[in-house]
């Protein structure tokens, strides 16, 4: 079936299911918790997999380093998170939960747990099953695809893509770049 209209597209049906089925739990990030949705992944993924290079935590949380830094800074500041530098090379910083954040994620983890598994719920354990398997047939399409791209990277300061010469593409409004 090709799509007619972007509620027919499935990277925009997918998106929608986040932004709802996930309200649930920003509410309970910020309001309870006091931490932003980013905050809480780099928790998950730090509980998980223990101490890491803030690097690796960035790879593994699917997030830009930037913003990653920027989320342990304030994890640091609640107490939450610790950094320290790597022996031998203090460019490198090692993050890891501290006391409380062990115990926000003991308490926090069984709710995210509930909310997913009432989403869940209106799925019988088979075709629990089946979008499993859909599900990663296509992660791991879309991981491929995208080493494989060849595509410009987004200048998100500037809201806009990188300019190649003789694109025709515009640059500012009512601006054309190329010939």
């Amino acid at each position: 079936m090709e799509p007619e209209t972007i509620d027919d597209l499935l990277l925009y049906r997918l998106s929608r299911l986040h932004a709802v089925g996930g309200a649930p739990v920003v509410r309970l990030c910020e309001g309870r918790y006091g931490i932003t949705r980013r905050e809480w992944r780099l928790i998950v993924v730090l509980a998980r997999h223990g101490a890491m290079l803030s690097s690796q935590l960035a790879r593994l949380a699917q997030l830009e380093p930037a913003r990653t830094s920027r989320a342990v800074t304030d994890l640091v500041t609640k107490g939450l998170v610790e950094r320290a530098p790597r022996p031998g090379d203090r460019r490198q910083v090692q993050v890891a939960l501290t006391l409380a954040g062990q115990t926000l994620h003991a308490r926090f983890f069984p709710e995210v747990v509930a909310i997913n598994q009432q989403l869940l719920s209106v799925l019988s354990p088979p075709e629990r099953e089946v979008l499993d398997a859909c599900l990663s047939r296509l992660q791991a399409a879309a991981d491929r695809r995208l080493a494989e791209a060849d595509l410009p990277k987004a200048n998100r300061r500037q809201g806009r893509r990188r300019a190649v010469p003789g694109d025709g593409v515009r640059s500012a409004p009512g601006r054309t770049l190329g010939p």
